[in-house]
């Protein structure tokens, strides 16, 4: 049986896993804390996992590629579409920094599906996230974004849509970065102006649907 150990140097090998920060990051957050029981012992395989509702827990190299991407810095505010179990929500606590000092980092997270929302709770409060007020939970639907808490410096998707939604965009601060998935591919925005965008494309993903009204 594979441990958190192996899963981290595997991702370091492949030349994934690069960042010092994230590295920390996924020894200190357990991705075994974050799965129904009954998969608990499937923590650390490098594969997408289901955790209920038609919905999975992100494969870790997927994970890790897209973390490397969005390139978080400390203090700054992520909004995350699709909370799905929190493991990645937790993830990025930890990289914009949880200090409880003025201008700590803050991922705010929407889930559209209630059982996922309050499964992500229950595994969240393991860490003292929400308490910390570094994780805001909201449900609803994540196409629209989340316009009471924007503007944002990071926005990133779970799930994979056919185009970028529109409200990401101007919900993002300029200067800032979108990565999420779109069809088969993740897709870097980088905002250089009010409507002006920077794109990028990495090919030969596959993802769950970003679920919408």
């Amino acid at each position: 049986m594979e441990t958190k150990e192996d899963l981290i140097n595997l991702l370091i090998a492949d030349g994934y896993l690069k960042s010092p920060l994230l590295i920390e990051a996924f020894k200190e957050i357990d991705r075994k804390d974050f799965l129904p029981e009954e998969i608990k012992e499937r923590a650390y395989e490098n594969s997408a996992l289901a955790i209920g509702n038609k919905q999975t827990i992100s494969q870790p190299l997927v994970v890790v590629f897209m973390q490397e991407l969005l390139e978080l810095k400390n203090g700054e505010k992520v909004l995350e579409i699709g909370t799905g179990s929190g493991w990645q929500t937790a993830l990025m606590a930890k990289l914009v920094g949880e200090s409880g000092l003025p201008g700590q980092g803050k991922i705010i997270s929407i889930e559209r599906i209630t059982g996922l929302n309050e499964f992500a709770k229950m595994n969240l409060l393991k860490y003292g996230f929400l308490e910390k007020g570094t994780i805001e939970l909201i449900l609803g639907d994540g196409s629209y974004g989340y316009g009471a808490g924007a503007p944002y410096d990071k926005i990133i998707a779970a799930a994979s849509g056919e185009e970028i939604p529109e409200a990401w965009k101007e919900q993002l601060k300029i200067g800032g970065r979108i990565v999420a998935p779109v069809k088969n591919s993740i897709v870097v925005l980088d905002k250089t102006a009010a409507d002006k965008f920077e794109k990028k494309e990495y090919f030969g993903f596959s993802f769950v649907p970003l679920i919408v009204d």
